[in-house]
């Protein structure tokens, strides 16, 4: 093994995703799928209206979390995800609407299943690391 030899690239779901290009698409098609969903009012309305920070701030994190250029760290700091999103109220409901809307924009952007579910796995995983909130039953009248 050559010590002068690049480290393999430990994520490398960004190029194999086709790169920026991608990455903006897939965060327009994720907002798509928000804005047109029967089932996202309640994660839509966590957002401002209009989306286009918001989009620039996701392509920025998804690139570095992807494993493509750091674009999020040397402006934002540490991601601290779960903290960015405390002052939302996530649960499980919530959860599956955000992964609806990311399936979707997978099944539009990544046409190689294989990354597509590995891509599913780990967005799950940090779907649901960010519940902060238990979904409330409705109680049976009486």
């Amino acid at each position: 093994m050559d010590p002068h030899a690049p480290a393999p690239d430990t994520n490398p779901h960004y190029e194999r995703l086709g790169g920026h290009a991608s990455v903006v698409r897939l965060v327009d098609a994720f907002y798509r799928a928000m804005d047109t969903g029967r089932d996202t009012a309640t994660i839509r309305a966590m957002h401002e209206p209009d989306l286009a920070h918001t989009k620039a701030v996701l392509v920025k994190y998804l690139s570095e979390w992807l494993g493509g250029p750091r674009l999020y760290s040397p402006e934002r700091g540490a991601p601290r995800l779960r903290r960015r999103h405390q002052p939302f109220a996530i649960d499980a409901a919530a959860r599956d609407a955000w992964m609806l809307c990311m399936r979707q924009a997978l099944a539009e952007v990544c046409t190689d299943a294989g990354l597509r579910a590995e891509l599913d796995a780990a967005f799950y995983k940090v779907a649901d690391f960010m519940r902060n909130a238990e979904t409330v039953s409705p109680s049976p009248h009486h």
